[in-house]
C-alpha cells in the first residue's frame, strides 16, 4: 500500500525531529556542565583541605612511633605529696668525731709520722716525743712492782710460819698488810700511766712517749716539728672523721614546727649535682639575738668524702603529706608557648593539653587546671614530643 505524505506533514515531522535534537543537545549540556561544577567544587574542597590551619598543640604520631622515641603513657590519678621546707646551710665537721690531739706531758719532739691530709687509723702513731716526765712515771711503776712482789713473797713466808706456829699471828698480819698495800701502789702507777695513754711495758727508752690517733681519722693541721719542745697542752694536730658530717642549717621562726628532731631531709650540693638523704639530730632551743633562728644539725654519710665541709648547701625539710585529686608525673610537665602543658594521647598522636599546676615534691606535680582523672598521657618522653611539636610547625609556617 502506497502511503502519500502530504507537504503539511513532512513539514511537522521535520519539526519534531528538530526539536527532539534541541532537546537533547540541552539535557547533554546542561549534564556536562554539572559535571564540570562538580568537579571545581572537589578541587576546590581539596585546595580549602590542604590549606586549612592544623590544630594548635596537636602532634601526629603513632603510638609505634611514641614508644620508638621513648614515650612512656601514665594516666592522671590522685596522689599525696610531699610539702617541704627548703632552708640554705653549709657542711661543718662532726665535731662528734673530730679531736684536737695534745700530748698530755711536755717534752722534746723525736719523731712526727703524720702529715697534713694524710688518713690515719686508730691507734697509728702520729708522733714521739721524749719525756722525762713519763720517765719518772714509769720508774716509779717499775718500784711498785718490784715492791709487790718483794711483799707477796715475805706475805706468804709469813703465813707459812704461822701456820706453823712458829711466828706471832701479828708478824703474818702485817706482812698481810704491806702486800695489799703494795698492791695498791701499783695500780696507782699503772692508772696515771693510763691517764697519760703510755701504759703497758715500755718499748725501748723509758722517756718514750708515743703519740696515737684515737680513731680513724684524716689530718686537717699540723702545729709539731721534729726538735720542736712542746708542752703538755700543746694543740699539736687535729683530726676529724670524714665518713660523717654535719649539714647545719638556720631555721627561722617560722618553721620551727616544721624542722625537728628525727625529721628526714634531702640535701643538695650547691657547686655541683648532688644529694643525699639525712636525719635532723639537734635543733636549738634558743633563737640568735641577731639573726633571730635557731640552729639545726644534720648527720650525713659521707663514705666517698663529696661532702667537704665549707661547702654550702641547700636542704628541703620535709614537712608532710597532702592528698591532690588530680596529680601527673613531674617529668610530663613542658612548657609550650611559655605555658605549662601535659601531651595527653590521643588516637592518632598526642595533644599538647596548657595546664595549671599547683604543689609538687619533684616526684608528683599537682594538676588544679586543664586535666581529667583517668587521662592519658607521656609521662616519660615529653621533652621529645616537644621537640616534634616545635619541628612540625616550623615546617608548616615555612
Amino acid at each position: 500500500m502506497n502511503i502519500t505524505l502530504s507537504k503539511k506533514q513532512l513539514i511537522a515531522i521535520a519539526a519534531i525531529l528538530i526539536a527532539g535534537i534541541v532537546l537533547a543537545l540541552l539535557i547533554l549540556g546542561n549534564g556536562g556542565a554539572k559535571d564540570d561544577h562538580a568537579h571545581e567544587e572537589e578541587k576546590h574542597a581539596h585546595a580549602e583541605e590542604k590549606s586549612a590551619p592544623p590544630v594548635e598543640g596537636l602532634l601526629l604520631m603513632s603510638a609505634e612511633q611514641g614508644k620508638a622515641a621513648g614515650v612512656v603513657i601514665a594516666t592522671a590519678a590522685p596522689g599525696r605529696i610531699q610539702t617541704s621546707v627548703a632552708l640554705p646551710g653549709e657542711i661543718r665537721f662532726n665535731e662528734d668525731r673530730t679531736a684536737h690531739v695534745v700530748p698530755r706531758l711536755a717534752g722534746v719532739v723525736e719523731a712526727v709520722h703524720a702529715d697534713l691530709g694524710q688518713l690515719v687509723k686508730k691507734g697509728q702513731v702520729l708522733a714521739v716525743i721524749a719525756s722525762t716526765e713519763l720517765s719518772e712515771q714509769r720508774s716509779a711503776l717499775l718500784s711498785a712492782q718490784r715492791r709487790l712482789s718483794l711483799a707477796r713473797a715475805t706475805y706468804e713466808r709469813e703465813k707459812m710460819l704461822w701456820q706453823e706456829k712458829i711466828s706471832a699471828e701479828l708478824d703474818y698480819l702485817q706482812a698481810q698488810q704491806a702486800w695489799r698495800e703494795a698492791e695498791i701502789a701499783v695500780q696507782n702507777a699503772q692508772q696515771k700511766l693510763q691517764a697519760l695513754g703510755a701504759a703497758g711495758s715500755a718499748k725501748g727508752p723509758l722517756n718514750r712517749y708515743d703519740i696515737r690517733a684515737p680513731f680513724d681519722a684524716m689530718v686537717l693541721e699540723k702545729h709539731i716539728t721534729l726538735g720542736e719542745a712542746v708542752k703538755e697542752d700543746a694543740n699539736i694536730f687535729v683530726i676529724s672523721d670524714l665518713s660523717t658530717v654535719w649539714a647545719e642549717i638556720a631555721v627561722p621562726a617560722k618553721d620551727l614546727a616544721t624542722v625537728r628532731v628525727g625529721g628526714k631531709v634531702l640535701v643538695k650540693a650547691s657547686a655541683f649535682n648532688a644529694s643525699a638523704k639525712g636525719t635532723i639530730t639537734y635543733v636549738g632551743a634558743l633563737l640568735g639575738e641577731q639573726t633571730r633562728t635557731a640552729k639545726a644539725r644534720i648527720s650525713l654519710q659521707n663514705p666517698d668524702m663529696a661532702w667537704r665541709p665549707g661547702l654550702f648547701v641547700s636542704v628541703e625539710v620535709i614537712a608532710g603529706e597532702q592528698d591532690a585529686p588530680v596529680t601527673v608525673q613531674s617529668t610530663a610537665i613542658q612548657s609550650v608557648e611559655d605555658k605549662p602543658s601535659v601531651f595527653v594521647q590521643l588516637k592518632h598522636g598526642y595533644q599538647a593539653t596548657p595546664v595549671i599546676t599547683g604543689r609538687s615534691d619533684g616526684q608528683l606535680t599537682e594538676i588544679t587546671r586543664g586535666l581529667a582523672v583517668g587521662t592519658p598521657y607521656a609521662a616519660q618522653g615529653s621533652f621529645t614530643l616537644k621537640s616534634e611539636l616545635g619541628k612540625a610547625s616550623a615546617g608548616h609556617e615555612h
